[in-house]
């Protein structure tokens, strides 16, 4: 008897597996209809019709899953709000999310058009198309969607979508007031948010808010972040002669813009990259335990390396991690005069670096520009918002006009908060998978507004794959990424916070 107890237990478990896999495996088929459906809607953050038609569709999904939904007016862009209706005595979880994509040049992608999602299998070191109808008798996670805003970011709205509905079938009571708002014109700087954020503050209030942003781990675990760097930019031009001039008659004569820039920019780091402008780094401490979990996250420096095709990384941080826990200072773009065969023997008029600068939540971007312009004066130039006229060229030897772009904040979650230990213990029941915890992500999502007004703890729960060529050509989702966002959300929606 004692046998046959034993046995019908683990029928009955293997029988709940299997019907949980299936169950699985039939809403991962539904989200892929779905997320195809709302892929087709073009949307460029910067093409007001794409916006509204996305705010369309929205509309008509969260309501049909019972949501009660708004659209919210902004100095940009809408926002779009969603909330199950509310009960008193629930803790309530706000999810962020952004529907806006980052703009297409369809002669770069592998597909005739990125808005039309095309099924893909790998085949050796390339990838085969596959028919959708192969999808209805069983499903291969390794397959892969290939689209625009498949992984960033429409995949995990229409995962979250599907997870309500799983819910709903399972008949699971949610022990959270749900709300979630998706930002419009995340892939340029969200830079409405801050003021919209303010306004309906007491829409958003909530207790703890979820961002489903970005790639899980290289490693594939499941992963947590607490925080990520914000960003600012500046644009620095020098000024040669007033046109481009013959480099055999006045080379040698006429002072050359790029050198000027050149050696300004060298300035501004040693060999090692670190950077020398005074103060640049103040505030930054790791403690002995900090730098533990640094450590802890599964990292490996070969593949990083090997992916860069770089022998030697800079030594701003001993290691990938610990290097994310300072402010950067990048050049993102660097022009003077022709090159290639368009070279001319020429002296430029001018010579262009576009700079971005990755924020911790130890510094401040109005004080790092300050910083940084405070450096450019030491090198000798007087300092320009505008195209210098020529009596100022006559005035100074030297002249940069320097452009300030805005600032994103950064973020970061204490690793000791307990909503996030909350959210470790369901990814780690959920998988069964340690949990890779990630301090501060070297990528800006623009969630410090939530942070300063709401007063809450924020966590990144990436659900895509780490190599789904975000923001470029050919961009893709992973099947087995949407089983395994469901599952995420399913576990996060269902679980008591003890």
């Amino acid at each position: 008897m004692k046998y046959i107890s034993v046995f019908l237990a683990l029928f009955i478990s293997t029988f709940c597996i299997a019907q949980d896999s299936i169950q699985l495996k039939s809403q991962v088929r539904h989200t892929i209809d779905e997320l195809r459906d709302f892929i087709k809607i073009p949307n460029d953050a910067l093409d007001h019709a794409d916006i509204n038609r996305n705010l369309t569709w929205l509309t008509k999904k969260f309501n049909e899953r019972g949501f009660n939904t708004s659209v919210l007016p902004t100095e940009g862009e809408s926002l779009f709000f969603a909330t199950l209706p509310i009960q008193d005595g629930k803790p309530t979880i706000l999810f962020y999310m952004h529907f806006d994509g980052q703009s297409v040049d369809p002669s770069k992608w592998n597909q005739p058009n990125p808005y039309e999602v095309v099924l893909k299998s790998r085949d050796g070191d390339t990838w085969k198309d596959e028919s959708f109808d192969d999808l209805n008798n069983d499903i291969d996670y390794d397959w892969r969607l290939f689209g625009r805003s498949t992984s960033d970011d429409k995949g995990p709205i229409v995962m979250f979508l599907n997870t309500i509905d799983l819910l709903k079938k399972n008949a699971v009571e949610l022990p959270y007031n749900v709300k979630v708002i998706l930002d419009s014109e995340e892939e340029k700087s969200s830079k409405p948010l801050p003021k919209a954020v303010r306004e309906y503050r007491e829409l958003l209030k909530a207790d703890f808010l979820v961002i489903n942003d970005g790639p899980v781990h290289a490693s594939g675990e499941p992963t947590i972040v607490y925080g990520c760097r914000g960003i600012t930019t500046l644009s620095l031009t020098t000024f040669g002669p007033i046109k481009p001039q013959h480099s055999g008659h006045y080379g040698n004569y006429a002072p050359n813009p790029g050198f000027q820039l050149a050696h300004t920019l060298a300035s501004m780091k040693d060999n090692d990259g670190k950077v020398l402008i005074s103060g640049y780094y103040d505030g930054i401490s790791i403690d002995d335990k900090t730098m533990a979990i640094l450590r802890d996250v599964p990292d490996n420096t070969e593949n990083i390396n090997g992916n860069l095709a770089i022998k030697t990384p800079e030594k701003v941080g001993a290691f990938y991690q610990e290097a994310l826990q300072y402010p950067s200072l990048n050049i993102r773009g660097l022009g003077s005069g022709w090159i290639g065969q368009k070279a001319r023997t020429i002296v430029p008029a001018t010579a262009t670096a576009e700079l971005d600068l990755r924020l911790v939540p130890e510094s401040d971007g109005t004080r790092l520009k300050k910083l940084v312009k405070k450096h450019i004066e030491t090198q000798g130039f007087h300092i320009t918002s505008d195209v210098p006229t020529k009596e100022e060229r006559m005035v100074h030897d030297k002249i940069m006009m320097v452009i300030e772009g805005p600032v994103t904040d950064a973020f970061r979650t204490d690793l000791n908060d307990t909503y996030g230990t909350f959210l470790v213990n369901t990814l780690n029941k959920t998988f069964n998978e340690d949990v890779v915890q990630i301090r501060i992500m070297g990528g800006t999502v623009p969630i410090a507004p939530f942070i300063n007004e709401l007063k809450i703890p924020a966590f990144i729960v990436p659900m895509v794959n780490p190599d789904n060529n975000q923001h470029s050509p050919n961009e893709n989702l992973r099947i087995g990424q949407i089983a395994y966002g469901i599952q995420a959300f399913y576990g996060i929606l269902s679980t008591q916070i003890n």
